[in-house]
């Protein structure tokens, strides 16, 4: 069974959005070993300055990149990455539990993510380029691996 790890900076605030992340963490235990690990954000004033930016951004890339095991097959989400179909990331996860026995999908902060950590990611993987809030973001990636499973599977679940 595949480890699929959802490491992310910050925490859901909402009880609405961790009612979401309850239900999808709930019907995915017969799929894979879910773990979501959430890492605390940095706190910069209302107008950092572009050094206060970087280091935001190092800073929380350093926790996510110490959290990363080196057989991990690592999806960085970011806005350059690619986009794929739902049908594609479902035979994208088909390939990564041939050759790893987890997959590390990382979400950054508000800022985003260093280009060290894009550097080691295996794969960068975009849901488009709209912005979305991050504690959303956790909730449609959740659905998306889930949906994915469920391609797989062949179910009905993906119409």
């Amino acid at each position: 069974m595949l480890n699929v790890n959802i490491i992310c900076v910050g925490r859901l605030k909402e009880s609405y959005l961790r009612g979401a992340i309850e239900e999808y963490s709930k019907r995915m235990k017969p799929l894979c070993k879910l773990n979501i690990i959430e890492l605390p954000e940095e706190r910069v004033g209302e107008n950092p300055s572009a050094a206060e930016i970087k280091k935001t951004i190092d800073a929380e890339s350093g926790r996510i990149l110490q959290k990363l095991s080196k057989s991990d097959y690592v999806v960085a989400m970011c806005i350059e990455g690619r986009n794929l179909s739902s049908e594609e990331l479902s035979q994208k996860i088909e390939e990564i539990q041939q050759i790893a026995g987890t997959v590390d999908f990382i979400i950054g902060g508000s800022w985003g993510l260093s280009d060290a950590l894009k550097a080691r990611a295996d794969f960068k993987l975009s849901m488009g380029k709209m912005t979305f809030p991050h504690q959303l973001f956790r909730v449609m990636l959740l659905e998306q691996i889930y949906r994915a499973f469920q391609i797989s599977r062949g179910t009905k679940y993906h119409k």
